[in-house]
This record gives structure tokens, sequence and C-alpha cells, in this order.
């Protein structure tokens, strides 16, 4: 509801408000975000590169290995947990013409719940090697044909494969509605991304759950006689070949690992596709330098096969860079033969040349002779591979999902932030070195002159358009309303929109009510807003609506350690320096007003600018706390938000930060967009009330509703 007084907000028809289109050089893009976001990524990926370089020795590769490993594990949310009991259970037999299939539950947490089918060859009774198979992106997981196809290859040649199902895939899914027989978010990659979103606020990764899940599922394979735990492997394709460069590369009992269709390196990821689903990213992964090569040079020098395509999505140039940076790495070990890339002429597929020369791969290093030929099988059905009784574990076992697993980290961490806040020697504003660090936000030293781009006059006040070279490689676009009688100490107001600089700057609109009443307004187009956006980058995970980004740009924030409310507030601050370039507007404190998830950004760049004085903020969302302790929320609040916030601090820590400031709320929003109770704001503002009432400001606090007020004049009456 974002236009709740229903101006007229029309422009006049001759008007174009759009400032970068005449100015080839400096023009917008859809992409601002996305470049903005690569620049950083590639200085820290060619730092990588640079001090890789510098490792010559084994020694070196051993405390390098060592480090890297550390830089994984805390990029994923800290230690690993303490292993608890698997309390597996077999819930059924199927048994085929030269192998038996058990159908296998076990916990990976506590209640956390892993489905899976273990295949295990007839012949013989000595232990045989054994294989975890991870599957890629398909709604079945390995009931998948494709999949199935290499499942049973590897059986009849003698392993015994274990085959488990991810998260959000085949019996795991996190949102399943028994009533529509279907997820409530989408397919994997939404499964995946939708509770993917709530890790990283808690400055997590769900990647993590997938690393548990393979480690736990060796666990079990050390408990079976049947398997040789000297002679453990791991392969998967797509998705699946992520899992398993993870797994095989956190675990040591895993011998051999063949990740198929996924290693390539970041940089070549990010100049093609972009960032993908929320496991493939790390929090703050690529701003700790980790890369794709990082995953299989903690192997060395186990023996270790990159499977690949040449027309893969995945770039075949990241991954032949890669593997050649790796092979260094096996040579310097004196293991040259323990590393291998193979490729086949194909797109992201299932080729039978890389089956049989992974075939080749896993008999050579478990020492099991025979045949490497890829055979026909027969499929089972998915009613054969079904575990449990209603074909979804979290409507059979009544388990956790990872939603409620990281629902119980936030607890603890909104437990913390609670006794900070009830600390009475605590100053509120302690919290903005952190809020400097997890946002990514850097204070803006330096200005510009901003170049005029030309303008309109109005009844009663004119419009300037311009832009400014921003702290950053963009420029940043905005409009000047100013009324046609100016003085030397004209009041300001900026004001932020979702929709760009021109969605109020009708006439009837906000933009011209308050230049009406003798105040300068200043509406930018931020990063990724208007000219500057929404990001034209949408990758494979939730597509927000109105074509507004995607998970996936966000996701990229995430992995360098930025956030938008950072980078955006950034902006809002350097235009702020850029004022004293406007005769009138220089020295003065500043009011602010912003509008949906700019107000997160407004919030942020309000506790760091003093000059900002009064703030509103119309339908802001209540909380980030209500984002993760709910299982279903509204994606397009997600670019508002800032990765690992809950690790510190939430929006009424701000809040709290603008006292004695003059602040506004209207219409503060919950988890689904939807007008929030009076119960939820108290619980989550009431200690904002008492750091303004003990600063003897208690009346500058207002938490309203667009009903107590007759028109946004009214509005602009008590808050101005």
């Amino acid at each position: 509801m974002l236009n709740p007084l229903n101006f007229d907000n029309t422009l006049l028809a001759q008007e174009d408000l759009s400032v970068l289109s005449n100015w080839l050089r400096v023009k917008g893009g859809k992409n601002t975000t996305y470049n903005h976001l690569y620049s950083i990524a590639s200085s820290f990926l060619k730092e990588r590169k640079e001090k890789v370089a510098q490792i010559t020795t084994k020694d070196q590769w051993e405390s390098h290995q060592k480090s890297m490993r550390e830089e994984i594990i805390q990029s994923i949310g800290g230690p690993f947990p303490e292993k608890t009991p698997l309390n597996p259970e077999v819930t059924g037999y199927v048994h085929k013409a030269g192998y038996v299939i058990e159908k296998v539950i076990f916990e990976s947490l506590p209640d956390y719940q892993v489905t899976g089918c273990l295949f295990i060859p007839d012949a013989g009774n000595t232990p045989k090697p054994a294989i975890i198979y991870c599957s890629g992106h398909t709604d079945v997981a390995f009931r998948a044909e494709t999949y199935q196809h290499e499942i049973l290859n590897l059986v009849r040649k003698g392993f015994i494969v274990f085959a488990i199902d991810p998260i959000g895939q085949g019996e795991r899914l996190q949102y399943y509605n028994p009533k529509l027989g279907r997820s409530m978010v989408g397919g994997a990659t939404k499964e995946h991304s939708y509770p993917g979103a709530q890790c990283f606020l808690t400055g997590t990764s769900i990647a993590r759950y997938f690393i548990w899940d393979g480690i736990r599922a060796v666990d079990y394979l050390m408990t079976r006689d049947e398997v040789d735990p000297d002679r453990l492997g791991i392969t998967g394709r797509s998705g699946g070949g992520t899992q398993s460069a993870y797994i095989g590369a956190m675990d040591d009992r895993i011998l051999a690992s063949a990740p198929e269709c996924y290693i390539t390196s970041f940089i070549r990821l990010l100049q093609s596709i972009g960032p993908q689903d929320a496991e493939q990213n790390f929090y703050h992964g690529i701003k700790k330098q980790i890369d794709h090569a990082d995953l299989l040079e903690q192997r060395v020098p186990k023996p270790t096969m990159m499977v690949t395509t040449t027309r893969d999505f995945f770039s075949i140039q990241g991954a032949r860079e890669t593997a050649d940076e790796v092979q260094k790495v096996y040579d310097i070990f004196g293991k040259p033969a323990n590393f291998s890339m193979i490729e086949d002429d194909a797109g992201h597929a299932s080729t039978r040349k890389n089956r049989e020369r992974k075939y080749a791969f896993f008999r050579e290093h478990f020492n099991l002779p025979g045949d490497t030929k890829d055979e026909t099988v027969e499929f089972l059905t998915p009613e054969e591979l079904q575990v449990t009784k209603t074909g979804q574990v979290l409507i059979s076992r009544n388990g956790k999902s990872a939603y409620l697993v990281n629902r119980e980290k936030a607890e603890k961490q909104l437990g913390n932030m609670d006794k900070r806040r009830n600390s009475a020697s605590d100053d509120v504003k302690s919290i903005l070195p952190k809020v400097k660090e997890l946002s990514g936000f850097v204070y803006p030293e330096k200005d510009a002159r901003p170049v005029f781009a030309g303008g309109y006059e109005r009844t009663g006040y004119t419009i300037g358009k311009y832009f400014v070279q921003g702290p950053h490689q963009y420029k940043i676009p905005y409009l000047l309303f100013q009324p046609e009688k100016k003085t030397s100490d004209l009041p300001l107001v900026i004001y932020l929109h979702p929709w760009g600089k021109d969605a109020e700057a009708g006439t009837g609109s906000e933009i011209e009510t308050m230049v009406k009443k003798g105040h300068a307004v200043l509406a930018p187009d931020l990063v990724g807003v208007g000219e500057l956006g929404p990001a034209g980058f949408n990758g494979d995970s939730y597509q927000f609506e109105l074509g507004r980004g995607a998970y996936n740009t966000w996701f990229f924030a995430v992995q360098v350690g930025k956030s938008m409310p950072g980078i955006q507030a950034q902006d809002v601050i350097h235009l702020i320096h850029t004022l004293k370039h406007h005769d009138g507007l220089s020295a003065r404190k500043i009011s602010a007003m912003a509008r949906g998830n700019l107000c997160s950004t407004l919030l942020h760049a309000a506790a760091f600018e003093e000059k900002i004085s009064r703030v509103a903020l119309i339908e802001p969302l209540l909380s980030w706390k209500s984002l993760v302790m709910n299982q279903y929320y509204q994606p397009e609040l997600i670019p508002g938000t800032v990765p690992g916030a809950m690790t510190a601090y939430d929006l009424p820590d701000l809040a709290a930060c603008l006292a004695p400031g003059k602040l506004w709320m209207i219409d503060a929003q919950d988890h689904r967009m939807k007008k929030a109770n009076r119960e939820d704001i108290e619980r989550s503002y009431g200690f904002v009330r008492e750091v303004y009432k003990s600063q003897d400001a208690q009346e500058d606090f207002v938490v309203r509703s667009w009903d107590r007020f007759q028109s946004f004049s009214q509005v602009l009456e008590g808050w101005l």
C-alpha cells in the first residue's frame, strides 16, 4: 500500500524526469547494483589469487589448508554442533535382482531428520566401498531417472550407494502443503533460498545444513558392517556437485570425491550467470577470499576428479582455471595423478562418457577392478523409493525444519540483544561500530560537485535534474524541488521512495505538498532504485514481485560483506555533503522521509549523520526479528535487511539511536507486509519509548496509523 492517500500523482505530459538517459558515459542501468558488487568481489578475488601464487611449498600449503578450513567453517556459521545420536531407522526394504534397497531415516540434529535409500549389492560378504550420492535441483531428488541411472550403474559395479534427500527436495520439502500436494514457496531452489535468507540474517549459510547432513551420512555408513570405512566416496551433479564439493572438503573420511557440473571459479561465475541459490553462497565467503578452488584444495592429496561439460552454464573457462590452480597443489604434494579434470561436449547434463570415466575413477582409487561400461538399467518407481508413510518426513514424523533450527539460533541471539537493551549502563549508540561492520557501511568523506541536467518550471516551484559522482563507481541521479520564493535558509526534506525519485513527483503528490508548504525536496534514485535499478539480474532463486529483482543479488551482497541499506545509506549521506553546492541548502538540520524497504536505509543513514534531525518512516518493516521468527514472510522485504544483523542489532535499535531527534512511524508493517498490530509494535518498540523518555523527548517518538490523519498535509503539520 504505497499510495494510501490516493493522490492523482500524474506527471505533466511534456515532462521527462529521467536524469541519465541522455548521458551515454554515465547512463544508469538495471545492473548497477550487480556491477558495484562485482567490483568489490573482483578486488577480493584478485587479492586471493595473488596470495595463493605466493604459496609454493608443502608446509605452506598445509598451513593454508588449515586456515582456510577455519574460514570456511566461520563463513557457514561457526563450529559444527556436537554430534548427537543418529537414531537411525529402516522403514522398509526393496529386493531387486542383484541388490537390495534399505529405506533409511536418521537425525543429523535432534529431531531434524534426513531421508535416504541405501543401495547394497548382493555379491560377496566382504565390506564394500560406499559412495554418498547427492542429488541436483529436482523436486524428487535421487528418484529422478537421470540420477537413478548413475546410482544403479554404481551398484551393479559393486559399490554401496547411499542416496540422501537434500533439504527442500524429495521427502524433505520444508514448506509442503498436504492439501495442495506441493510446496508453498516453489521448486527446489526456492525451497533452499526461502529459509536460506532467514539463515543469512543470523549470520549462517544454509550450506551448513547440507554439509552437516553429509557428515552425518558418513557417520551412518560407519555403523554399517557392509561398508569398508577406508573406501568412502562422494559424487553428485549440479546442486549435487555443490554438495559433494562441500562435504568432500569438510569430511576427511571421504577418500575420493567427484563433483560434477558445478566447480568453476567465482570470478567466472560472477561474469556469467551470477550467484545462485542460497546454499551456493557462504556468509561473507568472497570477502574471506574463499573460492571454488579452496573446496578442492582442502582435499589435497586425496583423490579428486572434476567432472565438467564444455557448454555448462557453470563456466568451463572458470573450471579449467580452477583445475590449473588445484593441479599445481597436487604437484607440490607429490601426488599429481590424484587429481584430474574431465570434460565432455555437452550442456549442463550427465553424459555417458563422463559417467564411464567416473566409474573408472572410483574403481581405481577403491581398488575395485571391473568393467566401466555404462549400462541400461531398470528404473524404480517413486513408490518403491518412498521412505516415509506420507512421502514427506515433516508430515510423517513431525520433526524440525531448517527454519525451526535457525529460529532456535535466532532466539539465543535475540536474548542477548534484549539483555543489552535492558542494561542501564549500555549506551544505545554503542552498537554503531557493529552496525557499520555488518551493513558494510563506510562513511563518505568526500563530496562532488553535481551536474545540472535541466529541469522544469511548475506553478509555484521548479524541478532541477541533477546527478553526482557517488562514493562508488556509479553516478547518483536526483531531482531537486524548490519553491519559487527561495530563502537563504530553505528547509530541506530528503524523500526516499522504493519506486524511484519520480514516484511521488506528480501533481497533487506528497513531494508537491511539501514544496508548496515551503520546503525544498531532494528525491534521489539510490542504487537498485529507479534509473539505477531495479536489478536486471534474476538468478535461480525467489524473484520478487513487480520486477524488482531476486534473492540472488542480495546473496551477492552477502558474499562480499555488504547490504543494500549500508550501500544506500552511504549514498544518502554523500548527497547531504553535496548540498553545499546548492544555494541556501548547505549547513542545516535536515528532515528525511522514506517508504517501504528504504525505511531501513534511512534509519542507517540517520544513525550515522547528525544533520538528519527529523525522520518519518511510512510503512516501515517493524523488525527483522519478525522475518526469522515466522515461518512465512514476504520475500520483497529481504533486500531491505542486513545479513548477520541478528548477531548484534535490529531496526528498533537504530530507532533508539535517533533519540532525541523526531521520529515518526506511520503504518508499521509486519513480516507479511500487513499493518502491524498494537501489541507487536509495543513489544518491538517499548524500549525505544523508554530511551526517548530518558532524554525528555517522548513526544518526538510517534507511532501512528494513516487512519489518524485527514490528509498528507496533516502529517506534515505534525512532523515538520
